[in-house]
């Protein structure tokens, strides 16, 4: 930093302090739980700091206040932010404003810091990040072989059904006049009648899901030709009556916290055992009476929460009843909210580390020293007796599509596809657009973002479930759509090209995006606790292989550095292990990613405005 120059910074974080964000870092103690972040971490650095100029701002970094002539006014960002969204959406108002980003993530023993300087290295989206799995709904729904699958289901599907918006579409079988059984199945069994209590009607939703809908599924023997045939289980076969009727103790089932928990109901305390099937059917039953005489004023409103002690428990319990049912190994509940929260604990001295390399960054920008800005990969295991493996910055990649304007490519069939599918999918999941603007030559086709008149949102919501050669402005093969959001200042082409038929194993979406390419996907290890959403660059690995909790890293052979010559770095980065960077938003369920805004951290530093000017120019 220059001489004299006074150092500002803004701290901005939407989130608050929860008991599991202590171990994982210096600033917060327990008394500052259910404080806002932000205010706790300025405090805190004031007291052996303060002298400092911090300001923090109980907020998300994608309010609209937060633009581009915001982030104008500072020298350089550093991003924490826990998911991938978050991150696309700074690293495009870094490019617009100019102002240098340092980036970082960690993901237990691992981490890295990346610097992005538009006109002198790569941005953030120049190559592309690991996603998280998705998974086939009818893998989901009918022929499970691994744990996630179980949970997936839990979560996005019978969870949802229940407590969240029951006039989502849904997968579910919740309607069957199958003959199969002589049970009426013909209405909605998710419906609780006025003279059901509790008990029947928990009772009812487990016969039907675990038991009716297996039996269903059994009589397609042409699926079973291969595979383990399913077991249906009822409760009169997994709980004796007396044991249903003696569940649980509402007296119990609160906690000194106040939270309502099924485990403190039936006395169950450590969230690392792994329950039987009774035990688990027992919290299912519980957790769905408790949902019902506790908490009825969240059923239609609830979407799946880690940190939702309720939600967990009923969620372990239906996807450990699920997987017993299919022969899959039962989980812990500790496991199992690891899976579904998509949580890597993480370590606090990690997160130390990768802290100071943060600092060490944004020094050298503040001081315009662009020339020795590093990319710090820290590894969990030494190589070449290195832990910490510095690498000097990439040119921009001339076909990113956000940094270089390169046009996309998409094939989609347009006679079928809508253009919900086409904004919710490509505009938003794919290209991270939050208020976008899409036109077709000189016609805009559909607009997205506050401020609009009624019936203006009207208009688009009726078009949404056209398909896109019905449009006003039909989008067929060879039509150039022109994609923006306004609040980002960035826009890109995608050229539309028809395909007739798509591999639902393989491309899921039904649709694909070329130009912005995404990963090979493994078998997804999710992540949470601000994450890494970066991984080594492909002149350092080829691909990340993942193996459970191991992440290999191999070394892409023939590649060149464009900044500058490192055949003695390329030596040792084949053991570069990169964070993961499906970040928790990054959740694995059939519709894709799912936005989670829930730890948005990020600082943004000003120098004294005269020598800022300056600065930039060297």
């Amino acid at each position: 930093m220059a001489s004299g120059s006074q150092l500002e910074a803004i701290k901005i974080d939407m989130d608050t302090i929860e008991v599991s964000n202590l171990n994982r870092q210096f600033l917060f103690r327990q008394s500052h739980v259910g404080q806002s972040k932000a205010k706790v971490a300025r405090d805190a650095v004031l007291k052996f700091r303060p002298h400092i100029n911090i300001t923090p701002c109980h907020a998300n970094i994608k309010d609209p206040e937060f633009d581009v002539e915001f982030f104008k006014k500072f020298n350089v960002v550093l991003n924490g932010l826990d998911n991938l969204d978050a991150r696309r959406h700074v690293n495009r108002l870094c490019l617009a404003a100019e102002v240098p980003l340092v980036e970082s993530g960690t993901t237990g023993f691992l981490g890295q810091v990346t610097v992005h300087v538009k006109g002198k290295t790569e941005c953030y989206e120049c190559q592309p990040k690991p996603t998280p799995k998705t998974y086939p709904v009818c893998t989901i729904t009918s022929t499970p072989s691994k744990f996630v699958h179980c949970i997936v289901w839990a979560k996005d599907l019978l969870f949802a059904k229940l407590f969240g918006d029951k006039n989502q579409e849904n997968d579910l079988n919740v309607r069957s006049s199958d003959g199969t059984n002589s049970t009426n199945h013909t209405e909605d069994v998710f419906e609780r009648r006025t003279d059901e209590d509790p008990e029947q009607y928990a009772c009812k939703i487990y016969d039907h899901v675990f038991g009716y809908n297996i039996e269903v599924a059994l009589t397609n023997e042409e699926t079973w030709k291969s595979r383990n045939k399913p077991r249906p289980l009822y409760v009169r076969d997994v709980l004796p009556d007396n044991l249903i009727q003696q569940n649980g103790s509402l007296e119990n089932s609160v906690t000194e916290e106040s939270v309502v928990s099924s485990m403190s109901s039936l006395g169950l305390k450590n969230p690392q055992d792994i329950w039987s099937l009774s035990e688990n059917s027992k919290i299912f039953l519980e957790a769905l009476r408790l949902f019902i005489e506790r908490r009825q004023k969240d059923i239609g409103n609830l979407t799946f929460d880690k940190d939702d002690q309720l939600a967990v428990e009923f969620v372990t319990a239906a996807a450990n009843i699920r997987a017993s049912s299919f022969g899959i190994p039962l989980h812990s509940l500790f496991e199992a909210k690891g899976i579904a929260g998509n949580i890597v604990h993480a370590v606090a001295t990690t997160n130390a580390i990768i802290a100071g390399l943060i600092v060490i960054e944004a020094i050298k920008i503040l001081q315009g020293d662009f020339e020795n800005l590093r990319m710090t990969y820290c590894l969990e295991h030494p190589s070449r007796k290195m832990l910490l493996m510095p690498v000097q910055p990439f040119e921009a990649n001339k076909s990113c599509y956000v940094c270089s304007e390169t046009p996309l490519l998409l094939e989609i069939n347009t006679r079928t596809s809508k253009l919900r599918d086409f904004v919710e999918k490509i505009v938003k999941n794919k290209l991270g657009m939050h208020s976008p603007l899409i036109m077709h030559g000189s016609t805009l086709i559909f607009e997205a973002g506050d401020g609009l008149e009624e019936d203006v949102v009207a208009n688009y919501a009726l078009i949404l479930d056209k398909a896109l050669a019905e449009l006003p402005a039909p989008v067929t093969s060879g039509t150039v759509l022109t994609v923006e959001d306004l609040h980002q200042e960035f826009s890109c082409n995608i050229n539309i090209k028809h395909r007739e038929e798509f591999d639902e194993e393989k491309e899921p979406d039904g649709m694909v995006l070329a130009g912005w390419i995404a990963p090979t996907q493994k078998d997804a290890r999710i992540v949470s606790n601000g994450e890494s959403t970066s991984a080594a660059h492909p002149a350092v690995t080829e691909m990340v292989e993942k193996s459970d909790d191991v992440e290999i890293a191999r070394e892409k052979p023939g590649t060149k550095r464009k900044l500058s010559e490192m055949s003695e770095m390329i030596d040792h980065v084949h053991d570069i292990k990169p964070c993961s960077s499906h970040d928790v938003g990054d959740q694995v369920h059939p519709q894709e990613v799912e936005d989670n805004d829930d730890d948005d951290d990020i600082v943004i530093l000003d120098e004294n405005p005269e020598t800022r000017k300056k600065k930039r120019l060297q």
